[in-house]
């Protein structure tokens, strides 16, 4: 019984697990050389400065100018702040606006509800490993590759009213890009053949990694495929589905370019970021007005991407 408390006091006490961890990040620093030292620096300075010299500096400068009236030509010294009269010029005595708003919600709920669903349903067509469906993910992708203003292209081909391949199979003579009453539906249908297989892709990796162990049990508790995968599966996809939401959004506010290369945002296709551009680089040059124009569609997009983000970290810190 003696021995007892010299036992104890030979037995070695473990150092604190934080202590233990930051002796540890410190042993690999010293073990970097130099060399290394540089490079991690560099590959973490030089994305930094990128995405603040192309990103955030135009960003606050944009919401800056958006309390001007500079027209881009007289000297930065002799800019008037007008505070917030270029949001209520927006608002009340510019025409245009109005029809853009409708234009761009249009365009995200025919993305939300027809593409992206649309695009969900081949992804889960695609998991099953059919045969082919190699071939089926590179067609389907492909038109994501392609630039918007190349599309409006493509499709000038099927919208043509002389020579296009749809009025030739039905015998119309139907102006799909011209005529304001059809156009926006023809351009939405050419921003959804390419939203699809940009849906597909992200769903199809989200369906790679729901845990098949989770397929199983609801099988053997005798779910339906469809049931499995509505109370199952995409309730697990819902970093997925946020990543979509927030895509989605984005990509009904700045479809700029097909709307750009049919008529330039005219004539019944105007949206908001068509009237950015043609009121900073266009005849008007209201680089002001403009900026007002693009901080209504900058705050938008922070309010999805703000929700994106709280989500990912919630989800790291569980």
């Amino acid at each position: 019984m003696s021995d007892l408390p010299l036992i104890q006091a030979d037995r070695a006490v473990p150092p604190p697990a934080s202590t233990t961890s930051t002796g540890g990040r410190r042993r690999r620093l010293r073990l970097l050389s130099r060399t290394d030292r540089v490079v991690i620096t560099l590959m973490v300075l030089v994305p930094l400065l990128l995405v603040t010299g192309f990103v955030w500096l135009p960003a606050a400068a944009t919401v800056l100018l958006s309390g001007t009236n500079w027209d881009g030509i007289g000297p930065l010294n002799e800019i008037e702040f007008v505070g917030a009269r270029n949001y209520s010029d927006v608002v009340n005595i510019y025409p245009p606006f109005v029809p853009a708003i409708q234009h761009n919600l249009l365009w995200l709920a025919a993305l939300f509800v027809v593409a992206t669903p649309f695009g969900m349903f081949l992804a889960v067509l695609l998991d099953k490993e059919l045969r082919g469906s190699r071939f089926y993910q590179t067609a389907l992708y492909l038109p994501v590759v392609l630039s918007l203003a190349l599309i409006g292209f493509v499709w000038q081909l099927l919208y043509s009213r002389d020579q296009g391949l749809i009025n030739a199979v039905f015998g119309s003579s139907i102006d799909w890009y011209g005529d304001s009453n059809v156009n926006i539906w023809a351009v939405m249908v050419a921003s959804g053949w390419r939203h699809v297989g940009y849906i597909m892709l992200l769903y199809l990796a989200g369906l790679k990694g729901v845990d098949p162990s989770l397929r199983e049990a609801a099988a053997v508790d005798g779910a339906s495929e469809s049931r499995t995968f509505f109370r199952v599966v995409f309730p697990v996809m819902r970093p997925i589905n946020i990543i979509v939401l927030v895509v989605t959004v984005i990509e009904s506010l700045r479809a700029f370019d097909l709307v750009w290369v049919v008529n330039k945002g005219r004539n019944g296709l105007e949206l908001i970021s068509a009237l950015v551009t043609q009121n900073v680089v266009g005849e008007a040059s209201r680089i002001g007005f403009g900026s007002a124009l693009a901080t209504i569609m900058l705050v938008v997009s922070l309010v999805f991407i703000t929700i994106y983000l709280a989500t990912v970290m919630r989800e790291n810190r569980e």
